[in-house]
């Protein structure tokens, strides 16, 4: 989301393709398609298989797009025609060209197609605005910059703030640190009002350590075991002392901004459609780009089942460690899309996917043309 620069605890600790002489499959990488030496190389088909599954998805997320940034959606609208044009014919990989649309494989992380996915979402937190009973662990709006730096998280944890900034207060420390990493959320101030959107509201610009790198450099956590889920385990298993100790390791603090009413949005200000946006760097996949992508399925422990799902992306989003090869996939809201997200750090194939300047413009209504997800 807008402004998640410090973002992913995992980011440094994500485990990068090992040599490929090993060709290592544990986390879903495939070698199918040879050796990649561009960043992108144009195919005649993809090598896919399966059927799409999520074609209305893709489609709503369109609808987004045109509504929250015409000027986006004009750019790529030669694409985004194309696309619905070939999803009406039945989307097959095979048939990509016929309908306008050319297809260029992205090299991934090792030259051999593997491109990284991990994955973030919208945290729900529940919160009163006193503090009260186990209601104590504040959130705060971005304090007015002065000539002194803002102070770091050990100084704010222990009262360096004035009161007037805090904005929330919940039940559980990890959770606001969560949501400070995924860059924004949603927070219920058991009111039986509607909930309120926390956005990014900025930083206190100190320095970002992971604390997932904390723990495996003390050997809390195994490298090869590292999740949210990991993190919240360690944190329900140590006092709240020892929590707050690691957590101070991270001198870096996200301050929120509430916005009522809001949706999710990432950094194209677009609303963000769960598993059809991602969020990439920008230097290589621009904002609006479709992609075709096999997704690895993870079964409810975070392992790999050794199947792939299709699916059509819109990168709409960014992050601070998204670099290169890599997609963060928006999971979507609540502890469900938490939980998926928390333990995704695999590999796919990915295709770039752009119509030729002779597509028929995007239709007025995208959900045309008997189109089934």
């Amino acid at each position: 989301m807008k402004g998640r620069w410090n973002k992913y605890l995992l980011g440094g600790l994500v485990g990068v393709l090992v040599g490929c002489s090993s060709k290592p499959t544990d986390r879903g990488q495939q070698y199918k398609d040879g050796r990649l030496d561009q960043a992108m190389e144009r195919v005649n088909q993809p090598n896919a298989k399966g059927v799409l599954v999520n074609a209305q998805d893709y489609l709503n997320q369109l609808l987004e797009i045109k509504y929250a940034a015409p000027a986006l959606f004009d750019r790529h609208n030669t694409t985004y025609q194309a696309v619905q044009n070939w999803l009406s014919a039945g989307a097959d990989t095979r048939q990509l060209n016929q309908y306008g649309l050319s297809a260029d494989q992205m090299k991934g992380v090792d030259n051999y197609g593997n491109v990284q996915f991990t994955g973030y979402y919208t945290p729900v937190l529940q919160a009163r605005y006193t503090q009260q009973g186990a209601f104590r662990y504040p959130l705060y709006r971005m304090p007015p910059k002065g000539k002194k730096p803002l102070p770091n998280r050990a100084s704010i944890y222990s009262g360096a703030l004035d009161d007037r900034y805090i904005i929330a207060y919940t039940n559980s420390l990890i959770d606001n640190f969560m949501m400070e990493v995924q860059g924004s959320g949603y927070v219920d101030y058991g009111n039986g009002q509607p909930l309120v959107f926390f956005g990014y509201g900025g930083k206190n610009g100190h320095a970002y350590r992971s604390i997932g790198n904390v723990l495996i450099d003390r050997g809390a956590v195994a490298q090869a075991d590292m999740s949210l889920q990991a993190i919240h385990q360690w944190a329900a298993s140590h006092s709240a002392a020892e929590l707050r100790e690691l957590l101070e390791q991270n001198p870096s603090f996200v301050f929120f901004r509430p916005e009522a009413f809001a949706s999710v949005k990432g950094a194209s200000a677009v609303p963000l459609i769960a598993k059809a946006s991602v969020a990439s760097d920008r230097s290589l996949i621009p904002a609006g780009t479709t992609l075709l992508a096999e997704v690895p399925l993870l079964d409810n422990k975070g392992q790999f089942t050794g199947k792939y799902e299709m699916r059509l992306m819109v990168a709409l989003d960014v992050g601070g460690t998204i670099k290169g090869q890599h997609f963060d996939l928006y999971q979507g809201i609540g502890p469900a899309a938490g939980h998926s997200a928390g333990y995704y750090n695999h590999y796919g194939r990915v295709w770039v996917l752009s119509g030729t300047s002779g597509a028929q413009l995007f239709s007025a209504n995208p959900h045309s043309g008997g189109v089934t997800a």
